[in-house]
């Protein structure tokens, strides 16, 4: 009862009360975005059969096997790499943080330095980095870390800036009760302000997941075996490129929607708790 209140609290200061007319408004504007929508998309179907591409020979080739055994394959690629690259940024978006709040100036603007230059930075740039340089100095990598490290540096980077947030975030009073009971300056990050910091950026920190899983689409520049790359390799096979892109697509999709939704369902379990 308390997490509802305080959502419908929360609402209520940030949004204005609708009346009658802002209703019809409404109703109006999603009923002509809904006939547009759906429009649209039945004027995509009818040029997609009006150019054959619903023939069954286009989409035979998903009886096969082998086809879904390789994509799963590549799923499988795309998911160590997310799962590898989130991992890394979460504890590096931490050390960025607090290298860019630290009063020790050197390594303040070093820290700033690195998250400007990497957030500003495309992270195809940094892979294409990681797939021509290191090999010219003897350092040979697998492809997994040509995708892995700079998808992580990238993420590093928007993270450090979500964590810093978050920190700014925690009432200054949190902060100085702390020091106030004796509590040394890394014991009162540890006890008091990181967990009120990562209870508010939850759901952004989970949703950069997103973000991670699309970066390493970029695999295909390395050659690495994620989705897209296994993909490429299907179409060259079967000269079926819209059906097997579509079926990517739809993967990629159900995959960041149920990231969304966990950290949706993890915000709201995490506000449960606080409330409680």
């Amino acid at each position: 009862m308390k997490s509802t209140a305080s959502m419908t609290s929360t609402e209520a200061a940030l949004f204005e009360t609708t009346g009658p007319r802002a209703h019809r408004r409404i109703a109006i504007g999603t009923t002509v975005s809904v006939l547009l929508v759906i429009t649209l998309l039945a004027w995509i179907v009818a040029q997609l059969y009006r150019h054959d591409q619903f023939d069954p020979s286009y989409w035979s080739l998903f009886a096969d096997f082998n086809v879904w055994k390789f994509l799963a394959q590549g799923f499988v690629g795309t998911a160590r790499a997310a799962l590898g690259a989130g991992a890394i940024a979460l504890i590096g978006g931490l050390v960025l943080m607090f290298g860019r709040i630290s009063r020790f100036a050197p390594l303040h603007w070093i820290a700033t330095a690195i998250i400007e230059f990497v957030r500003g930075t495309p992270t195809l740039l940094f892979i294409y980095f990681f797939f021509l340089v290191p090999g010219q100095f003897g350092l040979h990598m697998s492809t997994y870390w040509m995708v892995v490290i700079p998808v992580s540096l990238a993420a590093s980077a928007a993270l450090a800036e979500v964590y810093r947030a978050g920190i700014s975030a925690v009432p200054g009073g949190q902060k100085e009760a702390g020091l106030s009971i004796g509590l040394t300056t890394w014991q009162n990050y540890r006890y008091i302000i990181l967990p009120q910091m990562f209870h508010i950026v939850v759901p952004t920190m989970v949703t950069q997941l997103v973000v991670v899983v699309k970066d390493t689409t970029f695999g295909y520049v390395v050659t690495y075996p994620e989705m897209m790359q296994n993909t490429k390799v299907i179409i060259a096979n079967y000269n079926s490129l819209l059906p097997v892109y579509l079926v990517t697509s739809l993967i990629y999709i159900v995959v960041n929607y149920a990231i969304s939704r966990a950290a949706r369902a993890l915000a709201y379990r995490s506000d449960a708790q606080m409330n409680s």
